[in-house]
């Protein structure tokens, strides 16, 4: 196949209905080399006391009160709690120090089970750490400590965080049986002993977008994200309708909430390797054609291909006849400035009918496009929309509930589709409001392109960007899987370089934010210093909290000198909410201990904190303080 054949006219489906565009960035970077440092969040980064004027210009006012967040003072910051929870999240961070227990703490559960029987062992449970950091059992249960939080300037973002008790094996076995297409089973072929010409050796995947048994236990390494592995579409169809009575949840409990969902829970995670592998290598064709003018090592929006340079490159590598190049710049104003940057590239991927018929490669020596793979079958193709159909049911359901959906981030081979399929999402449902969100890792180096491309879509389009940035979840497995398998480490060197990219993304958007209005960042962190600079930053450019166009995000049972203050300063922020039955969200517990063993070693102050006010509770005669609300 050509690239001329590459465009067609055939009506677009429903979340396809616009041409696609690439959120793969540049892989154009510079590495600060400093001394390694673990990546981990942290809510101690700051010792002494944090004052913020917000106050810059009018609209840094609300009521016309100048506003100053002190988040050394326990007596706001932890208004919202019985001393009863205050002892519980004392106890539970200790016991997160303890190597053993955490290292141990799946053997210790079981053992607690035989021991002290289910219903003491709920009881247990329901007094340390599911307490701390789970809302309940269901949508009725969670209302009470919504509605707390709320009425505490604190909203929810839901997520149901119930998941399968696998084994290691049972994790590999069912990775490599969802992310294996037919044809790859089928194929005896040794691949490279045989012809490009022969249909049996069409397989030109990469090596990082292909599944791999070492690492088909997608969990390991992983603290602070839930996982979900592919069984059946009916299993999908669960996970859907979980997520539907998540975003009713949502909408029943708070005015303006959030929800999360996962991509890989919605389908056979098969298709988001490959889209991915698409998508990527479509992005560096365009950079070979960018550095055949000249303009390599540019910035990514900056590199602007002239029409008819390019149009003679792609003549010359034999892409097609003359007249057909022309007329594949034809549709749409494409080329109509005599430039084409990346944006423009990626809109030639369009829907043909045949969603396996995207999962089209650049050859780079031939110039012409070539299949992914030698053939998909009918239930890989009905496998590829329905991930697609579900994806539109949730977010049609998340607009007519009036709460807002966010699409988690996950893996790096997985990630490029995830994005992409978020994007049309935001295409479609973000035209009057900030409905969906995607989340941007900003451990990545390719994190600012990432960001300043689709930014700059929505700014092109006229729709409201939404964004959560995080640092990330899943470092130490990227990082062993790439040196293992052999493809470059998509990780910044270290933990310095990760604050930095945080902050450099988080700035962009902020302005974009100031010039305008139509972009929206949630600023998931536990980190008190970017809270300190997004509000600083907030300051400089009069960006007032009563706009809701900055949130703030931390987890349930997590870093509440921040949320708290934040909240009842008047600034949106958010608690991450998981809920489900206790035996069930075992998994999630288990990662939590492994999380806060991590920065409760680094530090000491949300403990030095929790003490201070049981202090100051004890010496006041207030040891027996119950929140009024």
């Amino acid at each position: 196949m050509s690239y001329s054949k590459v465009i067609s006219r055939v009506k677009p489906a429903h979340l396809f209905g616009v041409r696609l565009r690439s959120t793969v960035a540049s892989t154009q970077h510079k590495e600060l080399k400093t001394e390694e440092a673990p990546l981990e969040q942290s809510c101690a980064i700051l010792e002494s006391p944090c004052d913020v004027d917000l106050i810059g210009g009018k609209k840094a006012h609300i009521g016309g009160q100048r506003i100053s967040i002190d988040f050394d003072n326990t007596r706001e910051a932890y208004r919202s709690k019985h001393t009863l929870e205050l002892l519980r999240s004392l106890l539970v961070f200790k016991l997160c120090t303890f190597d053993f227990l955490v290292d141990k703490n799946k053997e210790l559960i079981d053992l607690s089970k035989k021991i002290l029987g289910q219903r003491l062992f709920e009881k247990l449970m329901k007094m340390t750490f599911y307490g701390q950091f789970v809302a309940g059992e269901d949508q009725n249960s969670i209302k009470p400590l919504i509605e707390k939080n709320q009425a505490f300037g604190v909203g929810s973002v839901l997520d149901y965080s119930v998941e399968e008790d696998l084994t290691q094996e049972e994790a590999e076995k069912k990775e490599m049986d969802s992310c294996v297409s037919e044809a790859e089973k089928e194929s005896h072929v040794d691949t490279r002993a045989c012809s490009p010409q022969d249909p049996q050796c069409m397989d030109h995947r990469e090596k990082k977008y292909k599944a791999h048994r070492q690492f088909g236990d997608r969990r390991g390494g992983v603290i602070s994200a839930r996982t979900y592995f592919y069984a059946d579409e009916a299993k999908c169809d669960h996970h859907m309708e979980t997520f539907i009575n998540c975003i009713k949840a949502s909408a029943g409990s708070s005015v303006d909430g959030f929800s999360a969902i996962k991509m890989t829970a919605l389908g056979r995670p098969q298709f988001l390797l490959q889209f991915s592998e698409v998508l990527v290598k479509w992005r560096r064709f365009f950079t070979l054609l960018a550095a055949h003018q000249g303009k390599d090592g540019m910035a990514v929006l900056e590199q602007k291909l002239e029409l008819q340079q390019l149009q003679d490159s792609l003549i010359k590598l034999g892409v097609g006849a003359k007249s057909d190049i022309e007329n594949w710049f034809t549709g749409e104003e494409l080329g109509s400035s005599g430039t084409i940057d990346l944006l423009d590239w990626n809109s030639l991927i369009n829907d043909r009918t045949k969603i396996s018929n995207l999962l089209v490669v650049p050859n780079m020596e031939s110039g012409h496009l070539e299949p992914l793979l030698s053939k998909f079958t009918d239930e890989e193709e009905k496998q590829m929309k329905r991930m697609l159909q579900r994806m539109d049911v949730l977010a049609k359901h998340a607009v007519e509930n009036g709460v807002r959906l966010m699409v988690d981030a996950e893996q790096t081979y997985f990630q490029p589709a995830i994005s992409r399929l978020t994007l049309e999402m935001q295409r479609i449902f973000n035209r009057e409001k900030p409905h969906i969100f995607n989340t941007y890792q900003c451990y990545l180096r390719e994190a600012y392109d990432n960001v300043s491309v689709d930014v700059e879509l929505s700014r092109r389009e006229g729709w409201y960007f939404g964004a959560k940035l995080v640092r990330g979840a899943y470092m130490c497995q990227e990082r062993s899987r790439a040196e293992e398998i052999g493809y470059e480490d998509p990780i910044n060197p270290d933990y310095e370089a990760t604050n930095n990219m945080y902050h450099k993304c988080l700035e962009y958007i902020l302005e974009e934010i100031n010039h305008n209005r139509m972009a929206n960042v949630m600023v998931a962190s536990h980190n008190e210093d970017t809270v300190k600079f997004t509000l600083e930053k907030m300051n400089e450019m009069n960006l007032s909290p009563t706009e809701n166009k900055v949130y703030f995000g931390q987890l349930l049972g997590m870093c509440d000198q921040i949320s708290f203050p934040l909240g009842q300063a008047g600034f949106p922020v958010y608690k991450y909410v998981p809920y489900g039955p206790v035996n069930e969200v075992i998994p999630y517990l288990s990662r939590r201990a492994q999380e806060n063993r991590g920065f409760m070693k680094g530090s000491q102050r949300e403990r030095s904190l929790l003490w201070k006010e049981i202090k100051r509770r004890l010496f006041s005669g207030q040891l027996l303080y119950t929140p009024v609300y």
